[in-house]
Formats: C-alpha cells, sequence, structure tokens
C-alpha cells in the first residue's frame, strides 16, 4: 500500500510540476479501506468517487465477451466470480465509506458505452464546476 500511494503521489506532484495539473482522475484506486485513508491523509481528500454500477449479470456477460478477444486468462466464469466476491469484501466497504462522506456519484453502468459515457459526462460537468467553486 505505502509503495502505491508514494507511487500516486510522486506521479501527481510531477504532473502539478511539469503540466500545472490539478486535478486527477485515479482509476481503480482505492481498492481497500486502509489505502483510502492513507491517501487521504498523507496525499490529499478526494473530492469525489465515480461508482459505475450494474448488476453481476451484465458485468458476467461484458467480461466473458471481453475474454474473447482480451488474452486475459482471467476472464473465465470462475475468475470473474472471485473477483465479484473480493470486490464486496474489499472494495465496496471503500465506496460506503465514501457515501457516508457525501462524495459517491453512482453512475448507472448498466447502459451502452454511449449511454454511460454521456451521463458521466453530464455528472462530471456539475461536479467540476462546484469543486472549482469550492476550490478542492
Amino acid at each position: 500500500m505505502e509503495v502505491t500511494v508514494a507511487l500516486l503521489e510522486s506521479a501527481m506532484k510531477e504532473a502539478i510540476k511539469s503540466q500545472g495539473k490539478s486535478k486527477f482522475l485515479i482509476d481503480g484506486f482505492p481498492r481497500k479501506l486502509d489505502q483510502a485513508y492513507k491517501f487521504e491523509q498523507e496525499v490529499c481528500p478526494s473530492a469525489f468517487t465515480l461508482f459505475f454500477d450494474t448488476t453481476e449479470d451484465v458485468m458476467l456477460a461484458r467480461l466473458l465477451k471481453r475474454g474473447e478477444t482480451s488474452g486475459r486468462t482471467d476472464d473465465n466464469i470462475e475468475s470473474i466470480r472471485k473477483r465479484f466476491r473480493t470486490f464486496k469484501e474489499t472494495s465496496y466497504p471503500v465506496v460506503e465509506h465514501f457515501r457516508t462522506l457525501g462524495k459517491v456519484v453512482d453512475v448507472d453502468a448498466a447502459d451502452s458505452p454511449v449511454g454511460v459515457y454521456a451521463h458521466v459526462k453530464e455528472q462530471l460537468k456539475g461536479l467540476l464546476e462546484t469543486v472549482e467553486k469550492q476550490g478542492v
């Protein structure tokens, strides 16, 4: 965990210094509560968390379809179901934590990629305006 947080912090500092970046979208992190706590204490608090939600059936179908061409050995029913369990046990508590802080933006990911993108784009537009006003 310490290495991951340090790498993220280093990359963010470099982007701030060399490119003047001030906002970051971090995909797939944190996956555990201790990572969330450490990142927010040592790097910076998050403004919000996007939570892409859909049913396990939809995710299973999409991942199996991806497995037809991805070459990933873990895109099989057994591995996918194990990843679902791991998410529920270790990652979903992170979502719940941020939800209690009012920092979760729920995205219905059952829609088509174009529909999901349109929803996220609309949500981000309002959120980023709010974040700018708050100076987060």
